[in-house]
Parts: structure tokens; sequence; C-alpha cells
């Protein structure tokens, strides 16, 4: 196997998003922290209500894919079309906006942490322009494993560890994405494989975690993301017990022009999705469609 190696270190700056909504976010500050097909990583995390308690009200997304962890909290979901889905700890939403949706994001609670992560995910020129379609994934449909090194939960792809492999809810898509969610104890070495030609990262939430780069070791610090090297695995060691994301996917290639909430190919294609938008005609016409998840 050839080992990946940490190539650099985003830190994750303040932000604010949707109404007031405090964030971390790590990918997605500008056109140079994306990691193709990866646009942008937020993390929100209080217990402070004025730090969420606005939410996310109605907006539009085009062209590409938003996928919502919550790891503690309850979020309300619903869209143009009237479907609704609720949001609570441990969940996932996985939703593609293809050629259009709008929706809203809003807090079920008034006290108390909320935590969780969103990430997007771009979507080839090919699926762009694709129905809208979505899935809320229960803390019970996501596999959660115990090893020896802590627990892990497989949220998208097949974790593969020497001979054992374990699949998640979430497969078949184009950029065939593995999303990871790991606990490790402390003084513990883990080696996972990954698909050799994936875009790769790490971003520990609750302490940090080493790459090995030979009889080396490189620290990604908390509310980081580690950028990985090429290669068909990742070892991680830790010193103390740390959470983490471990994030891959394969690479589009493709030109990426962003205004705002639309992710597009030219800038003619954006200019359409503002006119759309505009004149009411971005959702085009249908029902969502869902998502079916792997069995």
């Amino acid at each position: 196997m050839t080992q990946r190696t940490l190539q650099r270190l985003i830190p994750s700056i303040a932000a604010s998003d949707g109404a007031g909504v405090k964030i971390k976010r790590s990918l997605g500050q500008n056109q140079h922290t994306r990691l193709d097909p990866f646009l942008m990583l937020d993390f929100f995390g209080s217990d402070q209500a004025g730090d969420y308690i606005k939410g996310f009200p109605p907006h539009p997304h085009r062209g590409f894919e938003t996928v919502t962890y919550m790891l503690e909290g309850h979020m309300l979901h619903e869209d143009h079309l009237g479907n609704q889905g609720h949001l609570k700890s441990g969940g996932v939403q996985w939703m593609t906006a293809g050629r259009g949706i709008i929706h809203s994001e809003m807090p079920q609670q008034e006290a108390g942490l909320m935590q969780g992560f969103q990430l997007w995910l771009n979507l080839p020129a090919a699926e762009k322009m694709k129905p809208a379609a979505y899935v809320d994934i229960a803390p019970e449909q996501i596999p959660q494993l115990s090893l020896p090194q802590g627990q892990v939960k497989i949220i998208a792809g097949t974790l593969q560890s020497g001979a054992f492999q374990q699949g998640g809810p979430i497969q078949g898509l184009s950029t065939d994405p593995q999303y990871y969610d790991l606990q490790l104890d402390a003084n513990q070495q883990l080696t996972l494989q990954l698909a050799a030609n994936h875009t790769a990262f790490v971003y520990p939430y609750a302490g940090s975690v080493n790459i090995q780069d030979g009889t080396a070791q490189r620290t990604v610090p908390q509310h980081h993301a580690g950028v990985l090297g090429r290669g068909d695995s990742v070892t991680l060691v830790t010193k103390a017990p740390v959470r983490l994301l471990l994030l891959a996917a394969a690479p589009i290639g493709e030109p990426i022009v962003q205004y705002g909430p639309f992710v597009m190919n030219s800038m003619a294609e954006i200019e359409q999705a503002i006119s759309d938008y505009q004149q009411g005609t971005l959702t085009g016409e249908g029902a969502a469609e869902s998502i079916k998840l792997a069995h």
C-alpha cells in the first residue's frame, strides 16, 4: 500500500451563515480552499441559543449536493414543495440540489447544544440540472462499528481496514464519496484504505490527530482540514482521544463557477440560475425525488 501523507493544513475561520448562525468554515473560504469535488465544510457548535436560533430561512441551491450531519440537536428541513424532514442527533440529510431547490433548515430547540457539519459536494456538469433529490438518514441506519482503536460511523462509501470492510447507507454516487466519523482512543494507530484516485482530507473536531509520514508523524490540529496526498491508505495516530471526520471522493476535473448558492461550470450558467430564480423557474416542474439507501 502507498501511504498518504499530510500535504497542507486549512485552518477553519469564524464566520456566519443563514440568519446569523455562527460557524467555523475550513473548506470553501475562497476558491483556493476547495478540494475537488469538495466545495465547502462548515462546523457549527454552540450551547448558546443566540448562536443558532435564527437558523437558515428559505434559500435556493443549484448544481451541487449538501450533506448535513447533526451531532447534537434538532433541525427541521422544509422545501418549496412542502416536504419536511426532522434532522436529529446522529442523523444525516443528503440532498442533491440538482436543477434547483428552495429550502430552509430551522432549529427545533430554544436551548441546549446544537452541533454538526454541513458539507457541499460538487456535481459533474451532466448531473447539475437533474431533478432535486434527498434522503433523511436516521441514526440507526448508519453503521457504527467498534474497533480495537475506538469507534467509527460509516455515512457513505465502504470502510476498509485490512481484510475487514463495511458499507454505509450512501453508495453509487458519481463522485463515490467516503464519509466516516471516527472516535479514536489515546495511543492508537489505525490504517484505512482509500481509493487511490480520490481527493481526501481529515477534520479533527475534538482533539488532534497525527498522520503517519514514513518514520515521522505530522499533526492535524483541532478544527483544521488536513489535506492528504495521493495513495491508497492513510494511517491515523493518536496521543489523546480524538473525534474526526475522514472524507474522500473522486475529483470531477471541470471548471467551477460559484455565485453564492449556485455552483455551475460557466458564468452564463450562473446568470441563467439567477434569472431562473428571479422568474420563479429555478426548480422546474415535478416533485423532488428520493435517494435510495444502500441495503
